[in-house]
């Protein structure tokens, strides 16, 4: 669902942007010269956008103010929309646990993600580590983010944090898969000095 959202989140903000790029462009060239179209609103560099007669026109009917206030109530509230989910942060909250009795449990979910993270720390070379569940609470998916020390092999940290941790996450928590995002980072440390 959320690559969905951020699909439609980048086809319409590219749109937006290329019909105010056109627009913005159109009226550049016009107002430099360029010649327009008959059928273009701007018709020359000393010309408005909107007359009076046309900022005016509708002004007397009885609909006019009231369409126009909901229409900008509408914008407005799909542009809080649209900040809200781009702001919200996607953590899931808990975890279906099949008890195999068929009622379930519910586990939370920044315990599962702490108990990851203390584990994943536990792992030889790991200097820290931070967990993130995302996806649904029956099928959830995690990001590990992992700081290594200097000495330590990212492949074996991976393949470590893979055949431990994540497998003792997801065994603990019942779950036919936990897939897994997992980001490495090497910690800084100072120069050695060679004698």
């Amino acid at each position: 669902m959320r690559a969905v959202l951020r699909t439609v989140d980048r086809v319409v903000l590219g749109l937006v942007g290329l019909v105010l790029l056109a627009l913005g462009g159109a009226v550049l060239a016009v107002g430099l010269g360029v010649s327009p179209p008959s059928w273009w609103i701007h018709d020359g560099p000393h010309d408005v956008l909107l007359s009076t007669a046309e900022r005016t026109h509708w002004r007397g009917e009885a609909w006019w103010w009231p369409a126009v206030l909901a229409v900008l109530t509408v914008l407005v509230l799909l542009a809080l929309w649209w900040l809200v989910a781009v702001l919200r942060r996607h953590r899931l909250a808990e975890v279906l646990v099949d008890t195999g009795d068929g009622a379930g449990a519910l586990l939370r979910g920044r315990a599962l993600e702490g108990v990851l993270a203390d584990d994943a720390t536990r792992l030889d070379g790991v200097a820290h580590a931070h967990a993130h569940l995302t996806g649904r609470r029956d099928a959830p998916e995690v990001r590990v983010r992992l700081l290594l020390e200097p000495h330590v092999d990212p492949a074996d940290a991976l393949h470590h944090l893979a055949a431990e941790s994540l497998t003792h996450a997801r065994d603990s928590a019942a779950l036919g898969s936990l897939p897994a995002e997992v980001r490495l980072r090497t910690a800084r440390h100072k120069a050695e000095r060679v004698s």
